[in-house]
């Protein structure tokens, strides 16, 4: 494994990993047209590029031999939904199921950690899906605390999030 910063040349790929783990995360029961639309008009290599052009956005990509297996993407200037963190967000952090468990996830939420330390901001903060049990169990294991709820909206139906936040030593 391989990381690295993203590339405008991955755009695609981002894409298409970003679609994979969505759609393996959230629709484990079938894919309905409203969750298609919603996916193929958000992670689309539009979306990637302005991303990476975003001076407050970071994308770090892992790379094996053939392509990229996952990705984390830090967003500042980013308030948490609830108080008492900061503004640091952990706001994508995809890898591709095939490649679970061989601390891929690991590595790319240290270098999230260690671009939070960089950017010298006290916490660092996410938000998951509250079904996303393996989520929460790994950012759990990994030093954060579940600090609030909220919701993820897709065209006004919404839906029950966790927010966790991390407290950075520097």
């Amino acid at each position: 494994m391989t990381l690295r910063s993203a590339r405008a040349t991955d755009a695609s790929a981002l894409a298409a990993l970003a679609i994979e783990v969505w759609v393996h995360t959230y629709l484990r029961e079938g894919v309905s047209s409203f969750f298609a639309d919603f996916v193929l008009k958000t992670y689309t290599p539009q979306y990637f590029i302005d991303a990476l052009q975003d001076p407050n956005e970071t994308l770090v990509v892992s790379q094996n031999k053939v392509g990229i297996d996952g990705f984390v993407r830090v967003s500042q200037n980013r308030p948490a939904p609830v108080p008492g963190c900061g503004t640091v967000e952990i706001s994508s952090l995809y890898v591709q199921p095939r490649h679970h468990g061989r601390g891929i996830g690991h590595t790319l939420l240290q270098t999230a950690l260690d671009e939070a330390k960089r950017l010298q901001t006290p916490d660092l903060w996410l938000a998951t899906n509250a079904e996303n049990h393996p989520a929460i169990r790994f950012y759990l294991a990994n030093g954060f605390e579940q600090v609030g709820e909220t919701t993820f909206c897709i065209q006004g139906e919404a839906y029950p999030n966790v927010v966790f936040r991390i407290t950075l030593n520097a």
